[in-house]
Formats: structure tokens, sequence, C-alpha cells
């Protein structure tokens, strides 16, 4: 007798949001299962993976293993943006703009909107802003880029409820998407999707960023909520919470000590050639499998080894 999996009964669906424009536009979400779980329900749209790009030059806080893809690029963000979409197959560009950072560089909001403006316009692929969850620069900043690049259709991140009202009016004036952003409760995340609904934004046009935690301690927290938003929002048809969602990868599993590490500092770590890349590629799988529609990675191994665990998933 062949082997029967027990099936989930699922009431709920994941809205569809599309990003970006054009040929290249990527949409996200439809499913009415778990992910990868097509033999309970449909997943019309595999998850993408997009690729971090810093509006600033990182070479003074990345390691080796992830600066070498990009060493002759990391001085112009738009010719690293375009190598990422062009040789290693990004589906969408993440800016991070680290250089806006009040506790950083605080480069004025003109010039870092300025800098995203030439990253738009040199990729055809949908363009996600990354802010410094400083509320205040971020708001002078995305108003800004919003106005810059409206009819580009970019999705804007992180959008808190410290600053919803200033970056959502500003999202909905350009026709851009919003990025959620609340820290890892799933009550959160439900209240800020109120309140950007009663602002006008519609579910079409908003992604969910649960905030992100790297391999280790963090990923777990993370796990759990998107794992309990997945459980509200398809069995319990919580429409609050039907929404795709974007999990910062890079950002945090690079962070990681033990993935920065050289032989000599950890040589029960491993090949330092490697580790960093694992790190990452396990945090983005596991997320995946948690209900992530959107990984942003660094490293294009990584890339590499998160499109083909998709392939072989869907």
């Amino acid at each position: 007798m062949a082997f029967q999996p027990s099936k989930q009964v699922y009431s709920g669906k994941i809205r569809e949001v599309t990003l970006g424009l054009g040929n290249k536009a990527v949409t996200v979400g439809g499913r009415t299962a778990y992910s990868f779980h097509t033999f309970e329900g449909q997943m019309p749209h595999r998850p993408r993976v997009a690729m971090e790009v810093w509006d600033k030059d990182p070479s003074s806080e990345w390691s080796a293993v992830a600066i070498e893809p990009f060493k002759e690029v990391l001085g112009d963000p738009a010719l690293w943006a375009t190598k990422c979409v062009n040789e290693y197959g990004a589906d969408l560009i993440v800016v991070q703009t680290k250089s806006a950072d009040p506790n950083g560089d605080n480069r004025p909001a003109a010039d870092v909107a300025a800098t995203v403006k030439k990253i738009v316009e040199a990729v055809d692929v949908p363009v996600v802003v990354w802010g410094v969850a400083n509320h205040e620069k971020d708001v002078e900043v995305m108003r800004l880029v919003t106005e810059q690049s409206g009819g580009r259709h970019l999705a804007v991140a992180p959008v808190e409820e410290g600053d919803y009202k200033q970056i959502g009016a500003a999202c909905l004036g350009y026709g851009h998407t919003v990025v959620a952003s609340s820290p890892i409760d799933v009550n959160l995340a439900k209240q800020l999707n109120i309140l950007l609904g009663n602002l006008g934004v519609q579910g079409t046009e908003i992604v969910i960023d649960p905030t992100t935690g790297g391999l280790g301690y963090g990923l777990e927290y993370t796990y759990s909520v998107l794992e309990r938003i997945q459980q509200a929002a398809l069995t319990q048809e919580d429409e609050k919470l039907q929404q795709p969602v974007i999990v910062n990868v890079a950002n945090e599993s690079w962070k990681a000590k033990e993935a920065n590490l050289s032989l000599e500092e950890a040589p029960e770590l491993g090949d330092p050639q490697k580790r960093g890349v694992l790190m990452e590629t396990i945090t983005a799988v596991s997320l995946l499998l948690a209900g992530a529609d959107i990984v942003v990675l660094r490293h294009p191994d990584s890339v590499q080894l998160v499109k083909k665990y998709i392939q072989t998933m869907v």
C-alpha cells in the first residue's frame, strides 16, 4: 500500500503581492497551504531570492569571504547591483542604506536618495530600499526615495509603528509597496497591518518583515513567530496576517561572530570559506520552510544553494 500523508485542511490564503514592473516584476504569495506543501494546496509562485547591495563600500565591516565576489564593484553600488542580477541571478535587489545611519556615517538624505536612484535605474528587477530603523532619518530618506523613483513600484522597508504614517503616506502617494516591520511578535505584526490599512494602504501593497535572527538563538524566535503567522493566516483565516513575508537573512547571518572568524582564530569551526555561506544558507532554508516568500542573501554561493533548494522543492 502506498504511503498516504495526512493532510491539513486550510481555509485561508496568502495574498498575492507584485513587486516591480514589466516582465521582470516578481509576484509572491498566493499559497493556500504551508510552504512547499503542494500535496495539500496550491503554491502558484515560488519563493524568490534577493541580493543585498549597500549604498557605501562595506570593506571595513565585511569578512574577506564576503568581499571576494564583489571586490571590484564595492565602490560603485550601481555596478554592484548589476553584477548581482547579471552574474549571480538575483530576482530582486535590496538596497541597504547603511550610510544614512545617524550612529555611523550620517550621510545627508539627499545624497543617500541620489545613490538609491542610480541603483534603481541600473537594474530592471524589483528593488527594495531598506532603511536603518531610525525613524527620523528613515522618514527623511524615504520621502526623497519614493518621490525620485515614483513610477518604479519600489518596496520600502522597514516601515514601523513609529514612522508608518509618514512613510506609508509617501508610498501611497508615489505608488510603492510597504514592508511592514515588527519586532518578532505576531500581535505586533497584525497591529501594524491594521494601522497601515486604516491609513489606506491596500493588502496587495503590504509585505511582512517579522524581523530576522540569524542561525542560532535568534533563528528560533524568527522561525516560531513566522510559523505562527502562517498558521493564523491559513488555518484561522486571519486576514490581517495573510501577507507575503520577506526575511533580511544576509544582514543578520553575516554579522554573527562565527561567520567571520578566521581558521587560526577558530579551527574547530571548519573552513571559513564555507562557514559563513552555510550559516546564511541554513538560515534562509529554515525560514523558507517556516513561510518566507523572499529571502535576502549576500554571498553568491548562498544564492545558488538556496535557489537549488527551492527548485528541488517546487
